[in-house]
């Protein structure tokens, strides 16, 4: 019998509340003790699938103070002539191409504005349905904003170049010299959005010692938008894009540059801390660098649609070792002090560029 996909919790039409939010004033969370921010945690899956907003915020309780808000902008297709009755749920199950699924920033929308003002106030949306290869994906972007306002602080998380999923994806292949993802960064850079990218260092089973396929051009694209506050997931690593022969080096020269100074990193996904945790000395490297640049790092889970809180916690519980090796200034600011500033940031300038984009009210 054919798999019947799992239905999707329904969500309201919360279009006209959007336009009614009160969107000059900052929610500040309740204080409280918590153990992180997550600048990277996923409603959604591959096909949509996910737990109810409620649901997350039950999961991170008294555990997880404020976390980004997204789903996944690629739908996994599912083609009978391929896997017949066996219906993918993730992008490695199947020979069939992803494409991109802009609904999911309606979803997330309304299921955002289906919380009361106290709990919304936990979490930032980022708008991730576009298509980085295309022109009028700062369109969609401007668009979403302006029938969502109050909503959305950020965008992504999104891909350009990423392990097994790239040349999966329907249509053109993203680049780093796009001038689509320019004209995009751009707009984010005037609005005042977060931008959240997920671009691998390097290609996979790339040679040993050689330079990284992706670091020139990342670099490159990085200093072409120095009004965009940027924040590169996973400090470039992938599952099988394991951190390069000096790694840490070459991290640590983007953080040294100047130029690049709106530019963080977040160290979210298991795949990430074990490579980080490995061995005594590689623990030690990794906390050296947060505690030199201790405004530079961001904290994040990569869970999708997290079931339990303790499959929720366990990235932070694997980064227990390093974690211990920070100075007590640079713990506060990896797992909550710079989520709040660049978010808080984010969350008053692209409410003061909606209050802009409103039409003059009409003479009496």
């Amino acid at each position: 019998m054919a798999r019947q996909p799992r239905p999707m919790t329904p969500w309201c039409p919360w279009f006209a509340l959007g336009l009614l939010l009160a969107a000059d004033a900052v929610a500040q969370t309740p204080k409280r003790s918590f153990l992180f921010n997550d600048s990277h945690v996923h409603l959604t899956n591959y096909v949509q699938e996910g737990c109810d907003i409620r649901h997350l915020l039950s999961v991170m309780g008294d555990k997880v103070g404020r976390a980004t808000l997204f789903g996944i902008p690629l739908q996994q297709q599912w083609s009978y002539r391929v896997s017949g009755s066996a219906a993918p749920t993730y992008y490695l199950q199947t020979d069939a191409p992803l494409y991109y699924y802009s609904f999911t920033d309606a979803f997330i929308a309304n299921a955002y504005l289906s919380l009361p003002k106290e709990q919304r106030a936990r979490f930032e949306p980022m708008i991730t349905g576009f298509n980085p290869t295309d022109m009028y994906a700062a369109d969609h972007i401007r668009r979403v904003l302006t029938v969502y306002p109050g909503v959305f602080s950020g965008i992504g998380e999104f891909t350009i170049h990423k392990e097994f999923v790239s040349s999966k994806v329907a249509g053109e292949v993203a680049s780093l010299t796009d001038p689509a993802l320019d004209r995009l960064l751009d707009f984010a850079g005037e609005v005042g959005l977060v931008v959240l990218l997920h671009n691998d260092l390097d290609a996979p089973f790339a040679e040993e010692g050689s330079t990284p396929v992706h670091l020139e051009q990342i670099k490159a694209l990085f200093k072409r938008h120095p009004k965009t506050t940027i924040i590169w997931a996973h400090v470039g690593v992938g599952r099988v894009v394991r951190p390069v022969e000096h790694h840490i080096e070459l991290i640590e020269g983007i953080l040294a540059d100047p130029e690049l100074r709106h530019v963080s990193m977040d160290i979210s996904w298991s795949e990430v801390a074990k490579y980080a945790v490995a061995t005594p000395e590689t623990a030690r490297r990794v906390a050296e660098t947060i505690n030199r640049y201790p405004e530079r790092f961001l904290f994040g889970t990569d869970e999708v649609s997290p079931e339990t809180q303790s499959k929720y916690l366990r990235v932070y519980t694997q980064y227990a070792p390093m974690l211990e090796m920070l100075t007590p200034e640079a713990r506060a600011k990896l797992l909550q002090g710079n989520f709040a500033r660049l978010f808080d940031a984010a969350r008053l300038k692209v409410r003061a560029w909606e209050r802009s984009q409103r039409p003059p009210a009409a003479a009496p």
